[in-house]
C-alpha cells in the first residue's frame, strides 16, 4: 500500500516532479504549456506525467486524444500538493 509519506517522499525527491506539480495548481495544462511554466523540456514531461498519473495524483482530462491532451491534478494531487515543500 502507497501511504501519503510515501508520495509526499516520491515527489520530494524529485525536482520536476514537484515542478509539474506545482505548476498544476493554477489549473489544467497541456504538456507544452507546462514545459513552458517549469523550463523541463518536453522529452522529460512525458515521462513524468505517466509517473503522476500512476500514482493517481493527476489525470487526463481529454485521453482519447493523441495530441492537445489536458492535465489536472485529482483530489488526491490537491491534498498531496499542500503537504509538500514549496520550490
Amino acid at each position: 500500500m502507497v501511504t501519503k509519506w510515501n508520495l509526499i517522499g516520491k515527489i520530494n525527491s524529485s525536482s520536476y516532479r514537484k515542478s509539474i506539480l506545482t505548476s498544476l495548481s493554477g489549473g489544467h495544462k497541456t504538456p507544452t504549456e507546462m514545459s513552458r511554466a517549469t523550463s523541463i523540456r518536453i522529452y522529460h514531461i512525458s515521462t513524468i506525467l505517466n509517473e503522476l498519473v500512476k500514482m493517481g495524483l493527476i489525470k487526463c482530462l481529454n485521453p482519447e486524444l493523441r495530441k492537445g491532451r489536458i492535465y489536472a491534478l485529482t483530489q488526491k494531487g490537491v491534498r498531496i500538493l499542500k503537504e509538500i515543500k514549496p520550490i
